[in-house]
């Protein structure tokens, strides 16, 4: 019996490092995406669309380790709640690296039209999710609850960075009818910007349902 719990104990920390690892991925692509994005740069936004087959593989390979340990293993309460909290983050994660895909997307798209002036407001939000995820990721390899607390008030930030784009973005449009279309795909960017930020929180939300139990999701919104 023992034995057998030293064996899980193996798992759950191989589970871990698999989650680390993913996390790694998720985060160089949010670097890439938005790094992509401010400095026009159409050979890095590729990459991110292709490193993205990574992220998925990450996925559903822990997935698969994920339902081994639940079907094999017959885990105990708290390890119950590991398993089910890194399922929350390997979706999460998986979403994020599909929000820095369709940042990309844009990036492609507006490479191909004249370039608008710099935004200071995209620029903070940029680097305002990146420090949201790194947040978050640091929360759970620390299991650091008051860390994780933390991004909820960051996400606010986030949503109002967002909102301001917008604003911005609809005033240009007015004031000069030729660059409606970018500015659309700026909005669309700064909401997949935002969409990141939700998502960190939703893994900082996991870090906390993993350490103490305690189901926080939806509390940080409103």
């Amino acid at each position: 019996m023992q034995q057998q719990r030293i064996h899980f104990t193996q798992k759950l920390g191989e589970l871990r490092m698999q989650l680390i690892r993913m996390a790694a991925l998720a985060e160089q692509a949010v670097r890439a995406a938005t790094r992509a994005y401010l400095e026009n740069d159409t050979d890095l936004a590729e990459s991110v669309v292709m490193n993205d087959t990574a992220i998925n593989d990450m996925e559903d390979a822990i997935d698969a380790f994920n339902l081994e340990l639940l079907a094999l293993d017959q885990p105990m309460a708290c390890d119950l709640r590991f398993i089910i909290g890194s399922m929350r983050l390997t979706v999460n994660l998986e979403r994020i690296g599909d929000e820095c895909v369709n940042l990309a997307h844009r990036t492609l798209f507006l490479s191909t039209r004249p370039p608008l002036p710099p935004n200071a407001r995209m620029e903070r939000l940029c680097v305002h999710v990146q420090e949201m995820l790194a947040k978050a990721i640091r929360a759970f390899v620390e299991e650091d609850t008051a860390l994780a607390g933390e991004i909820c008030a960051m996400d606010h930030t986030a949503d109002e960075l967002s909102l301001k784009v917008l604003k911005e973005a609809i005033n240009t449009m007015v004031d000069e009818t030729r660059i409606v279309e970018r500015s659309v795909h700026v909005i669309m960017a700064s909401r997949h910007l935002e969409r990141i930020g939700d998502l960190s929180t939703n893994l900082a939300e996991a870090v906390i349902f993993i350490k103490e139990g305690q189901n926080v999701k939806h509390r940080c919104k409103g």
